[in-house]
């Protein structure tokens, strides 16, 4: 699910009702992203997606059994936290940055020499 969009979307994985956090991720991706989550508590379902793609390009469906958890909502108001023990920011969630500012709404500027 991308942080720009709240919307709740609720679904089946392994006949469990679950929120579904992120579809069409890599495998990559769903470590991470199960990691973190159970990290936080929460009970992750995840399966692979049924598509006519080569077995190198296999997407996965990620989700919570908490049906009120919304990963938006839980990213910008502080909700979860990372094994070092800060926030998840938005650029954590995307997995852009490791040590990221908390102040998401500023950006810096790329210094050229």
């Amino acid at each position: 699910m991308a942080l720009n969009n709240a919307k709740h979307i609720i679904g089946e994985i392994d006949g469990v009702r679950c929120t579904i956090i992120e579809t069409g991720a890599t495998l990559e991706r769903i470590a991470f992203l199960n990691d973190l989550l159970s990290f936080n508590n929460l009970e992750v379902k995840e399966m692979k997606e049924m598509s006519e793609l080569t077995d190198s390009e296999v997407k996965y469906t990620i989700g919570v059994t908490n049906l009120i958890f919304n990963p938006v909502f839980a990213v910008y108001e502080r909700q979860l936290k990372t094994r070092e023990g800060g926030f998840v920011t938005p650029g954590y969630w995307k997995q852009e940055c490791i040590e990221c500012d908390p102040r998401y709404w500023m950006r810096r500027k790329q210094v050229k020499e």
